[in-house]
Protein backbone atom coordinates (compact mmCIF):
# COMPACT_ATOMS: atom_id res chain seq x y z
CA UNK A 1 0.00 0.00 0.00
CA UNK A 2 1.82 3.16 -1.40
CA UNK A 3 -0.75 5.78 0.93
CA UNK A 4 -2.36 5.18 4.52
CA UNK A 5 -5.56 2.54 3.95
CA UNK A 6 -8.57 1.97 5.16
CA UNK A 7 -10.26 -1.02 4.77
CA UNK A 8 -14.18 -1.32 4.43
CA UNK A 9 -15.57 -4.73 4.85
CA UNK A 10 -18.81 -5.27 3.11
CA UNK A 11 -21.65 -7.19 4.81
CA UNK A 12 -23.87 -6.69 1.59
CA UNK A 13 -24.42 -2.87 2.56
CA UNK A 14 -26.67 -0.41 0.04
CA UNK A 15 -24.41 2.05 0.92
CA UNK A 16 -20.96 0.27 0.99
CA UNK A 17 -20.05 2.34 -1.89
CA UNK A 18 -20.97 5.59 -0.20
CA UNK A 19 -19.11 4.84 2.73
CA UNK A 20 -16.00 4.69 0.45
CA UNK A 21 -17.22 8.04 -1.32
CA UNK A 22 -17.12 9.81 2.31
CA UNK A 23 -13.90 8.17 3.22
CA UNK A 24 -11.87 9.81 0.55
CA UNK A 25 -13.94 13.21 1.18
CA UNK A 26 -11.14 13.64 3.58
CA UNK A 27 -8.26 12.56 1.47
CA UNK A 28 -8.06 9.13 3.40
CA UNK A 29 -7.22 6.44 0.52
CA UNK A 30 -9.99 3.35 1.15
CA UNK A 31 -10.80 0.04 -0.44
CA UNK A 32 -14.01 -2.44 -0.28
CA UNK A 33 -13.73 -5.68 0.81
CA UNK A 34 -15.18 -8.60 1.26
CA UNK A 35 -16.39 -9.01 4.81
CA UNK A 36 -15.09 -12.42 4.75
CA UNK A 37 -11.51 -11.06 4.09
CA UNK A 38 -8.37 -13.03 5.65
CA UNK A 39 -7.03 -10.78 8.16
CA UNK A 40 -3.62 -11.29 7.20
CA UNK A 41 -4.74 -8.97 4.10
CA UNK A 42 -4.82 -6.30 6.48
CA UNK A 43 -1.81 -5.95 7.83
CA UNK A 44 -0.71 -2.04 7.32
CA UNK A 45 -4.40 -0.84 7.80
CA UNK A 46 -4.88 2.33 9.25
CA UNK A 47 -8.39 1.55 10.53
CA UNK A 48 -11.34 -0.78 9.36
CA UNK A 49 -15.04 0.18 8.91
CA UNK A 50 -17.58 -2.75 8.91
CA UNK A 51 -20.66 -1.52 6.61
CA UNK A 52 -24.13 -2.06 7.22
CA UNK A 53 -26.13 -5.19 5.54
CA UNK A 54 -29.60 -6.60 5.44
CA UNK A 55 -29.13 -9.75 7.92
CA UNK A 56 -29.86 -10.50 10.80
CA UNK A 57 -26.59 -11.72 13.21
CA UNK A 58 -28.42 -14.62 14.68
CA UNK A 59 -29.77 -15.65 11.58
CA UNK A 60 -28.48 -18.64 9.53
CA UNK A 61 -26.29 -17.88 7.07
CA UNK A 62 -25.16 -14.34 8.21
CA UNK A 63 -22.33 -12.48 7.04
CA UNK A 64 -19.29 -12.79 9.03
CA UNK A 65 -15.93 -11.37 9.79
CA UNK A 66 -13.05 -13.29 11.40
CA UNK A 67 -12.91 -12.94 14.60
CA UNK A 68 -8.97 -11.58 14.56
CA UNK A 69 -10.35 -8.58 12.61
CA UNK A 70 -11.32 -6.96 16.36
CA UNK A 71 -7.37 -7.95 17.53
CA UNK A 72 -5.18 -6.47 14.85
CA UNK A 73 -4.71 -3.51 17.28
CA UNK A 74 -6.40 -0.90 14.52
CA UNK A 75 -9.31 1.38 15.30
CA UNK A 76 -12.69 -0.63 13.87
CA UNK A 77 -15.70 1.63 13.36
CA UNK A 78 -18.98 -0.57 12.55
CA UNK A 79 -22.06 0.96 11.37
CA UNK A 80 -25.22 -0.37 11.90
CA UNK A 81 -24.45 -3.96 10.93
CA UNK A 82 -21.45 -3.78 11.27
CA UNK A 83 -22.07 -2.51 15.13
CA UNK A 84 -24.30 -5.21 15.96
CA UNK A 85 -22.34 -8.22 14.36
CA UNK A 86 -19.09 -6.53 16.62
CA UNK A 87 -21.09 -6.63 19.83
CA UNK A 88 -22.59 -10.11 19.07
CA UNK A 89 -19.06 -11.40 18.17
CA UNK A 90 -17.43 -9.75 21.58
CA UNK A 91 -19.61 -11.14 23.96
CA UNK A 92 -22.50 -8.47 23.74
CA UNK A 93 -26.56 -9.34 23.14
CA UNK A 94 -28.16 -8.18 19.64
CA UNK A 95 -31.86 -8.67 19.45
CA UNK A 96 -35.10 -7.95 17.32
CA UNK A 97 -36.05 -4.55 18.27
CA UNK A 98 -39.46 -3.67 20.29
CA UNK A 99 -39.94 -0.83 17.80
CA UNK A 100 -38.01 -0.65 14.44
CA UNK A 101 -36.30 2.73 13.41
CA UNK A 102 -36.48 3.58 9.53
CA UNK A 103 -35.74 7.31 8.87
CA UNK A 104 -34.67 10.27 10.89
CA UNK A 105 -34.31 10.00 14.61
CA UNK A 106 -32.99 12.23 17.76
CA UNK A 107 -29.44 11.27 18.82
CA UNK A 108 -28.43 12.41 22.21
CA UNK A 109 -24.46 12.21 22.31
CA UNK A 110 -23.99 11.37 26.05
CA UNK A 111 -20.00 12.04 25.63
CA UNK A 112 -18.24 14.08 23.58
CA UNK A 113 -15.15 12.69 23.29
CA UNK A 114 -13.20 11.33 20.06
CA UNK A 115 -15.59 9.74 18.26
CA UNK A 116 -18.45 13.18 19.06
CA UNK A 117 -15.88 15.99 18.57
CA UNK A 118 -17.46 19.18 18.33
CA UNK A 119 -20.78 17.07 17.55
CA UNK A 120 -23.82 18.86 19.21
CA UNK A 121 -24.98 17.33 22.17
CA UNK A 122 -28.43 16.77 20.19
CA UNK A 123 -28.39 16.14 16.25
CA UNK A 124 -30.29 14.34 13.77
CA UNK A 125 -29.46 11.06 12.63
CA UNK A 126 -30.82 8.48 9.70
CA UNK A 127 -31.67 5.08 10.60
CA UNK A 128 -32.38 1.50 9.03
CA UNK A 129 -32.32 -1.20 11.21
CA UNK A 130 -34.76 -3.93 12.60
CA UNK A 131 -32.52 -5.18 15.65
CA UNK A 132 -30.74 -3.74 18.27
CA UNK A 133 -27.93 -3.90 20.89
CA UNK A 134 -29.27 -5.03 24.22
CA UNK A 135 -26.31 -5.21 25.58
CA UNK A 136 -22.98 -4.18 23.89
CA UNK A 137 -20.90 -6.78 25.98
CA UNK A 138 -17.64 -6.56 28.23
CA UNK A 139 -15.40 -3.18 28.18
CA UNK A 140 -17.82 -1.03 26.14
CA UNK A 141 -19.20 1.68 27.01
CA UNK A 142 -22.18 4.10 25.68
CA UNK A 143 -21.98 7.04 23.31
CA UNK A 144 -25.33 8.41 22.48
CA UNK A 145 -28.83 6.93 22.20
CA UNK A 146 -32.18 7.54 20.97
CA UNK A 147 -35.42 7.54 22.21
CA UNK A 148 -35.99 3.92 21.08
CA UNK A 149 -31.99 3.00 20.86
CA UNK A 150 -30.41 2.62 24.12
CA UNK A 151 -26.89 1.74 22.45
CA UNK A 152 -27.04 3.89 19.27
CA UNK A 153 -23.46 4.54 20.02
CA UNK A 154 -20.43 2.88 21.73
CA UNK A 155 -16.86 2.23 22.52
CA UNK A 156 -14.99 0.45 23.38
CA UNK A 157 -11.93 2.36 24.74
CA UNK A 158 -9.07 -0.06 25.47
CA UNK A 159 -9.18 -1.75 22.02
CA UNK A 160 -10.27 0.74 20.63
CA UNK A 161 -13.16 -0.22 18.53
CA UNK A 162 -16.46 1.86 17.78
CA UNK A 163 -19.92 1.20 17.08
CA UNK A 164 -22.66 3.05 15.98
CA UNK A 165 -26.36 2.41 14.93
CA UNK A 166 -27.13 5.04 12.49
CA UNK A 167 -25.68 5.64 9.17
CA UNK A 168 -23.18 8.58 8.87
CA UNK A 169 -22.57 8.11 5.39
CA UNK A 170 -26.15 9.35 3.95
CA UNK A 171 -26.74 13.08 3.52
CA UNK A 172 -29.91 12.84 6.21
CA UNK A 173 -27.25 12.42 8.98
CA UNK A 174 -26.74 16.13 9.84
CA UNK A 175 -22.85 15.74 11.26
CA UNK A 176 -22.35 12.48 9.42
CA UNK A 177 -19.41 13.77 7.26
CA UNK A 178 -17.91 15.15 10.63
CA UNK A 179 -18.01 11.82 12.89
CA UNK A 180 -16.49 10.10 9.69
CA UNK A 181 -13.86 12.82 10.34
CA UNK A 182 -13.50 12.50 13.73
CA UNK A 183 -12.67 8.75 13.52
CA UNK A 184 -10.45 9.00 10.10
CA UNK A 185 -8.65 11.63 11.39
CA UNK A 186 -8.85 11.70 15.37
CA UNK A 187 -8.94 8.11 16.45
CA UNK A 188 -7.32 6.50 12.89
CA UNK A 189 -4.72 9.67 12.83
CA UNK A 190 -4.35 9.83 9.40
CA UNK A 191 -3.07 12.39 7.47
CA UNK A 192 -4.84 13.10 4.46
CA UNK A 193 -1.84 11.49 2.17
CA UNK A 194 -4.89 10.58 -0.81
CA UNK A 195 -4.34 13.99 -2.92
CA UNK A 196 -5.36 13.84 -6.43
CA UNK A 197 -1.60 15.92 -7.52
CA UNK A 198 0.46 13.38 -5.52
CA UNK A 199 -1.96 10.67 -7.40
CA UNK A 200 -1.50 11.86 -11.07
CA UNK A 201 2.52 11.88 -10.16
CA UNK A 202 2.28 8.53 -9.14
CA UNK A 203 0.28 7.13 -12.16
CA UNK A 204 1.96 8.66 -14.59
CA UNK A 205 5.22 6.95 -13.26
CA UNK A 206 3.74 3.52 -13.01
CA UNK A 207 2.44 3.85 -16.61
CA UNK A 208 5.96 4.57 -17.41
CA UNK A 209 7.56 1.98 -15.86
CA UNK A 210 4.87 -0.53 -16.70
CA UNK A 211 4.31 0.10 -20.38
CA UNK A 212 8.43 1.15 -21.39
CA UNK A 213 9.10 1.07 -24.65
CA UNK A 214 5.42 -0.81 -25.95
CA UNK A 215 2.22 1.13 -27.41
CA UNK A 216 -0.94 1.86 -25.64
CA UNK A 217 -4.22 1.87 -27.77
CA UNK A 218 -7.17 3.68 -25.96
CA UNK A 219 -10.63 3.84 -27.10
CA UNK A 220 -11.73 7.16 -26.84
CA UNK A 221 -15.36 8.03 -26.23
CA UNK A 222 -14.96 11.76 -25.69
CA UNK A 223 -16.12 11.37 -21.76
CA UNK A 224 -14.33 12.37 -18.84
CA UNK A 225 -13.18 8.88 -18.01
CA UNK A 226 -11.46 8.31 -21.11
CA UNK A 227 -10.49 12.19 -21.82
CA UNK A 228 -8.44 11.59 -18.42
CA UNK A 229 -6.64 8.43 -19.14
CA UNK A 230 -5.55 9.87 -22.80
CA UNK A 231 -3.46 12.52 -20.53
CA UNK A 232 -2.09 10.48 -17.97
CA UNK A 233 -0.80 8.20 -20.87
CA UNK A 234 0.16 11.18 -23.34
CA UNK A 235 2.28 12.37 -19.96
CA UNK A 236 3.49 9.23 -19.45
CA UNK A 237 4.20 7.67 -22.95
CA UNK A 238 3.15 10.47 -25.76
CA UNK A 239 5.02 8.96 -28.37
CA UNK A 240 3.64 5.59 -28.25
CA UNK A 241 -0.11 6.40 -27.01
CA UNK A 242 -2.41 5.66 -29.82
CA UNK A 243 -5.95 7.11 -29.00
CA UNK A 244 -9.23 5.04 -31.35
CA UNK A 245 -12.48 7.51 -31.99
CA UNK A 246 -14.96 5.35 -33.33
CA UNK A 247 -17.43 7.32 -34.10
CA UNK A 248 -20.96 4.98 -34.35
CA UNK A 249 -23.71 6.86 -35.55
CA UNK A 250 -25.24 7.15 -31.99
CA UNK A 251 -23.89 10.61 -30.50
CA UNK A 252 -25.71 13.63 -29.72
CA UNK A 253 -25.51 16.66 -32.37
CA UNK A 254 -22.16 17.49 -33.45
CA UNK A 255 -20.46 15.29 -30.62
CA UNK A 256 -18.23 13.53 -32.82
CA UNK A 257 -17.01 16.89 -34.79
CA UNK A 258 -16.56 18.35 -31.10
CA UNK A 259 -14.28 15.63 -29.87
CA UNK A 260 -11.99 16.21 -32.55
CA UNK A 261 -11.68 19.63 -32.11
CA UNK A 262 -11.33 19.24 -28.47
CA UNK A 263 -8.45 16.67 -28.74
CA UNK A 264 -6.20 18.72 -31.13
CA UNK A 265 -6.73 22.00 -28.96
CA UNK A 266 -5.90 20.11 -25.42
CA UNK A 267 -3.40 17.10 -26.50
CA UNK A 268 0.03 16.55 -28.66
CA UNK A 269 -1.00 13.02 -29.80
CA UNK A 270 -2.67 12.44 -32.90
CA UNK A 271 -6.22 10.89 -32.77
CA UNK A 272 -7.21 8.40 -34.86
CA UNK A 273 -10.55 8.98 -36.29
CA UNK A 274 -12.72 6.19 -37.17
CA UNK A 275 -16.21 6.65 -39.15
CA UNK A 276 -18.42 3.89 -38.92
CA UNK A 277 -21.79 5.16 -38.37
CA UNK A 278 -23.11 3.82 -41.30
CA UNK A 279 -22.01 0.09 -40.62
CA UNK A 280 -24.00 0.36 -37.27
CA UNK A 281 -27.63 2.09 -38.23
CA UNK A 282 -27.09 -0.87 -40.58
CA UNK A 283 -26.86 -3.33 -38.50
CA UNK A 284 -29.58 -1.68 -35.62
CA UNK A 285 -32.28 -1.97 -38.70
CA UNK A 286 -35.03 -3.72 -37.46
CA UNK A 287 -33.93 -4.02 -33.90
CA UNK A 288 -36.21 -3.05 -30.91
CA UNK A 289 -35.35 -5.32 -28.04
CA UNK A 290 -32.71 -3.26 -26.14
CA UNK A 291 -30.76 -6.15 -25.16
CA UNK A 292 -30.60 -6.60 -28.14
CA UNK A 293 -29.42 -3.16 -29.40
CA UNK A 294 -26.57 -3.21 -27.00
CA UNK A 295 -24.99 -6.63 -28.19
CA UNK A 296 -24.38 -5.35 -31.70
CA UNK A 297 -23.50 -2.45 -30.73
CA UNK A 298 -20.93 -3.83 -28.16
CA UNK A 299 -19.85 -6.69 -30.73
CA UNK A 300 -19.55 -3.74 -34.02
CA UNK A 301 -17.58 -1.68 -31.52
CA UNK A 302 -14.97 -4.65 -30.59
CA UNK A 303 -14.80 -5.63 -34.49
CA UNK A 304 -14.15 -2.54 -35.31
CA UNK A 305 -11.97 -1.71 -32.74
CA UNK A 306 -10.11 -4.41 -33.41
CA UNK A 307 -9.47 -3.87 -36.67
CA UNK A 308 -8.51 -0.60 -36.59
CA UNK A 309 -5.68 -0.97 -33.23
CA UNK A 310 -4.01 -3.79 -35.58
CA UNK A 311 -2.62 -0.96 -37.60
CA UNK A 312 -0.37 0.14 -34.62
CA UNK A 313 2.17 -2.66 -34.70
CA UNK A 314 3.79 -1.66 -31.46
CA UNK A 315 0.60 -1.61 -29.24
CA UNK A 316 0.73 -4.02 -26.34
CA UNK A 317 -1.63 -2.63 -24.16
CA UNK A 318 -5.62 -1.40 -24.24
CA UNK A 319 -5.84 1.60 -21.96
CA UNK A 320 -9.48 1.90 -20.27
CA UNK A 321 -11.48 4.54 -18.20
CA UNK A 322 -12.84 1.68 -15.78
CA UNK A 323 -13.84 3.31 -12.82
CA UNK A 324 -14.40 2.01 -9.00
CA UNK A 325 -17.35 1.93 -8.99
CA UNK A 326 -17.50 -0.29 -12.50
CA UNK A 327 -15.35 -2.41 -10.56
CA UNK A 328 -17.31 -2.84 -7.65
CA UNK A 329 -21.10 -3.62 -9.35
CA UNK A 330 -19.29 -5.75 -11.93
CA UNK A 331 -17.44 -8.00 -8.99
CA UNK A 332 -20.13 -7.97 -6.54
CA UNK A 333 -18.18 -5.96 -4.09
CA UNK A 334 -14.63 -7.75 -4.69
CA UNK A 335 -16.80 -11.35 -4.10
CA UNK A 336 -18.68 -9.60 -0.91
CA UNK A 337 -21.98 -10.96 -0.37
CA UNK A 338 -23.33 -7.31 -2.26
CA UNK A 339 -25.59 -8.60 -5.34
CA UNK A 340 -23.78 -7.76 -8.62
CA UNK A 341 -25.76 -4.99 -10.18
CA UNK A 342 -24.57 -4.80 -14.00
CA UNK A 343 -21.92 -6.12 -16.02
CA UNK A 344 -20.05 -3.13 -17.60
CA UNK A 345 -18.65 -3.40 -21.11
CA UNK A 346 -15.52 -1.75 -20.19
CA UNK A 347 -15.02 -4.50 -16.94
CA UNK A 348 -13.95 -7.92 -18.81
CA UNK A 349 -16.47 -7.03 -22.03
CA UNK A 350 -13.89 -6.65 -24.39
CA UNK A 351 -12.94 -10.57 -25.44
CA UNK A 352 -9.33 -11.86 -25.26
CA UNK A 353 -8.81 -12.38 -28.62
CA UNK A 354 -7.93 -8.82 -28.77
CA UNK A 355 -4.61 -10.00 -27.14
CA UNK A 356 -3.85 -6.60 -25.32
CA UNK A 357 -2.78 -6.29 -21.50
CA UNK A 358 -5.39 -4.21 -19.77
CA UNK A 359 -4.41 -0.94 -18.38
CA UNK A 360 -6.86 0.76 -16.02
CA UNK A 361 -5.02 3.84 -14.39
CA UNK A 362 -8.70 4.74 -13.11
CA UNK A 363 -9.75 2.00 -11.33
CA UNK A 364 -9.26 3.14 -7.75
CA UNK A 365 -11.36 6.50 -8.59
CA UNK A 366 -14.95 7.95 -8.34
CA UNK A 367 -15.82 10.14 -10.51
CA UNK A 368 -15.56 13.19 -8.70
CA UNK A 369 -12.06 12.55 -7.82
CA UNK A 370 -11.67 11.66 -11.95
CA UNK A 371 -12.94 14.92 -12.57
CA UNK A 372 -10.59 16.54 -10.26
CA UNK A 373 -7.96 15.39 -11.68
CA UNK A 374 -9.39 16.14 -15.23
CA UNK A 375 -9.12 19.96 -14.25
CA UNK A 376 -5.48 19.53 -12.40
CA UNK A 377 -4.64 18.30 -15.73
CA UNK A 378 -6.19 21.18 -17.87
CA UNK A 379 -8.80 19.84 -19.49
CA UNK A 380 -11.29 22.19 -20.47
CA UNK A 381 -14.44 22.01 -17.73
CA UNK A 382 -17.28 21.26 -20.41
CA UNK A 383 -15.37 18.01 -21.13
CA UNK A 384 -14.59 17.75 -17.09
CA UNK A 385 -17.97 18.13 -16.15
CA UNK A 386 -20.02 16.49 -18.96
CA UNK A 387 -22.77 14.23 -17.96
CA UNK A 388 -22.43 10.71 -18.16
CA UNK A 389 -23.10 9.09 -21.61
CA UNK A 390 -24.39 5.51 -22.14
CA UNK A 391 -22.30 3.36 -23.92
CA UNK A 392 -24.75 2.16 -27.10
CA UNK A 393 -25.18 6.28 -27.07
CA UNK A 394 -28.49 7.22 -28.32
CA UNK A 395 -29.85 3.74 -29.48
CA UNK A 396 -31.03 3.30 -26.06
CA UNK A 397 -32.66 7.11 -25.75
CA UNK A 398 -34.33 5.82 -28.90
CA UNK A 399 -37.24 3.40 -27.89
CA UNK A 400 -38.08 1.14 -29.98
CA UNK A 401 -36.02 0.59 -34.31
CA UNK A 402 -33.01 2.87 -34.25
CA UNK A 403 -33.58 4.67 -37.70
CA UNK A 404 -31.72 7.55 -39.33
CA UNK A 405 -34.87 9.86 -39.08
CA UNK A 406 -35.89 9.00 -35.54
CA UNK A 407 -32.38 9.05 -34.66
CA UNK A 408 -32.43 12.78 -36.14
CA UNK A 409 -35.50 13.81 -34.25
CA UNK A 410 -33.90 12.79 -31.23
CA UNK A 411 -30.38 14.48 -31.70
CA UNK A 412 -32.28 17.62 -32.46
CA UNK A 413 -34.82 17.63 -29.67
CA UNK A 414 -31.65 16.02 -27.41
CA UNK A 415 -29.94 19.35 -28.72
CA UNK A 416 -32.40 22.10 -27.19
CA UNK A 417 -32.43 19.88 -24.14
CA UNK A 418 -28.90 20.77 -23.28
CA UNK A 419 -28.81 24.42 -24.94
CA UNK A 420 -31.45 25.29 -22.40
CA UNK A 421 -29.94 23.76 -19.37
CA UNK A 422 -26.91 25.07 -19.92
CA UNK A 423 -28.49 28.98 -20.30
CA UNK A 424 -30.58 28.44 -17.09
CA UNK A 425 -26.94 27.66 -14.98
CA UNK A 426 -28.13 24.28 -13.86
CA UNK A 427 -26.27 21.85 -15.41
CA UNK A 428 -23.24 21.64 -13.03
CA UNK A 429 -25.89 20.62 -10.22
CA UNK A 430 -27.45 17.68 -12.29
CA UNK A 431 -26.03 14.19 -12.57
CA UNK A 432 -27.90 14.26 -16.56
CA UNK A 433 -30.43 15.53 -18.29
CA UNK A 434 -31.63 14.33 -21.64
CA UNK A 435 -34.42 13.71 -24.39
CA UNK A 436 -36.06 10.18 -24.65
CA UNK A 437 -37.69 9.30 -27.78
CA UNK A 438 -40.99 7.42 -27.59
CA UNK A 439 -42.30 4.58 -29.43
CA UNK A 440 -45.77 6.24 -29.84
CA UNK A 441 -46.92 8.99 -31.97
CA UNK A 442 -49.81 11.34 -30.50
CA UNK A 443 -52.48 13.50 -31.93
CA UNK A 444 -51.94 17.70 -32.06
CA UNK A 445 -52.64 20.60 -33.08
CA UNK A 446 -50.52 22.95 -34.93
CA UNK A 447 -51.49 25.63 -36.89
CA UNK A 448 -55.05 24.67 -37.29
CA UNK A 449 -54.58 21.23 -38.64
CA UNK A 450 -54.22 17.78 -37.19
CA UNK A 451 -50.52 16.34 -36.18
CA UNK A 452 -49.93 12.95 -35.82
CA UNK A 453 -46.78 12.75 -34.65
CA UNK A 454 -43.83 11.89 -32.09
CA UNK A 455 -43.49 12.26 -28.49
CA UNK A 456 -40.11 12.90 -26.44
CA UNK A 457 -39.63 12.86 -22.42
CA UNK A 458 -36.99 14.70 -20.92
CA UNK A 459 -35.57 13.23 -18.01
CA UNK A 460 -33.34 15.25 -15.51
CA UNK A 461 -31.40 13.39 -11.83
CA UNK A 462 -29.49 14.34 -9.12
CA UNK A 463 -26.98 11.99 -7.68
CA UNK A 464 -23.69 11.38 -6.30
CA UNK A 465 -23.24 8.02 -8.07
CA UNK A 466 -25.33 6.93 -9.81
CA UNK A 467 -26.63 4.27 -7.74
CA UNK A 468 -30.02 6.24 -6.60
CA UNK A 469 -31.27 9.59 -8.32
CA UNK A 470 -33.85 11.44 -7.31
CA UNK A 471 -35.74 13.89 -10.16
CA UNK A 472 -34.72 17.06 -10.81
CA UNK A 473 -37.52 19.16 -9.45
CA UNK A 474 -36.64 21.88 -12.40
CA UNK A 475 -38.16 25.00 -12.74
CA UNK A 476 -41.51 25.35 -14.28
CA UNK A 477 -40.38 28.06 -16.70
CA UNK A 478 -37.45 26.08 -18.28
CA UNK A 479 -39.72 23.14 -18.99
CA UNK A 480 -41.95 25.27 -20.83
CA UNK A 481 -38.96 26.63 -22.62
CA UNK A 482 -37.44 23.22 -23.06
CA UNK A 483 -41.20 21.78 -24.55
CA UNK A 484 -41.48 25.39 -26.89
CA UNK A 485 -38.21 25.03 -28.70
CA UNK A 486 -38.66 21.27 -29.30
CA UNK A 487 -42.45 21.64 -30.88
CA UNK A 488 -41.54 24.74 -32.00
CA UNK A 489 -38.18 23.60 -33.57
CA UNK A 490 -38.20 19.93 -34.37
CA UNK A 491 -40.80 19.42 -37.13
CA UNK A 492 -41.83 15.98 -35.87
CA UNK A 493 -42.90 16.24 -32.24
CA UNK A 494 -45.57 17.55 -30.98
CA UNK A 495 -45.68 16.57 -27.52
CA UNK A 496 -43.23 16.95 -24.74
CA UNK A 497 -43.92 14.74 -21.37
CA UNK A 498 -41.24 15.24 -18.11
CA UNK A 499 -40.00 12.15 -16.45
CA UNK A 500 -40.57 12.18 -12.17
CA UNK A 501 -39.76 9.14 -11.54
CA UNK A 502 -36.63 8.73 -9.45
CA UNK A 503 -34.48 5.43 -9.00
CA UNK A 504 -35.48 3.03 -7.49
CA UNK A 505 -37.79 1.89 -8.44
CA UNK A 506 -37.38 3.47 -11.98
CA UNK A 507 -33.39 3.64 -13.61
CA UNK A 508 -31.54 6.47 -15.12
CA UNK A 509 -32.07 5.53 -18.69
CA UNK A 510 -35.46 3.94 -19.83
CA UNK A 511 -33.89 1.01 -21.57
Amino acid sequence: MSHETVFILDFGAQYAQLIARRVREHHCYCEIVPASIDPARLAGAKGIILTGGPASVYAKGAPRCDRRVFDLGVPVLGICYGMQLMCHELGGKVVAAERREYGHARLDVAEEGDLFHKIPPRTQVWMSHGDSVEDPGPGFETLARTTNTPFAAVRHPERRLYGIQFHPEVTHTEKGREILGNFLLRICRLSGDWQMGSFIEETVGRIRERVGESGVVLGLSGGVDSMVVAKLCERAIAAHVHPIFVDNGLLRKGEAEDVKKTFADHFSVQLDFVDASALFLDRLRGVVDPERKRKIIGHTFIEVFKAEAKRFKDARFLAQGTLYPDVIESVAAHGGPTATIKTHHNVGGLPEELGFELLEPLRELFKDEVRTIGRALGLPERIVSRHPFPGPGLAVRVLGEVTPERLRLLQEADDRVQQEIRASGLYPSLWQAFAVLLPVQSVGVMGDERTYEHVVAVRAVTSLDAMTADVAELPYDLLKRISNRIINEVRGINRVAYDISSKPPATIEWE
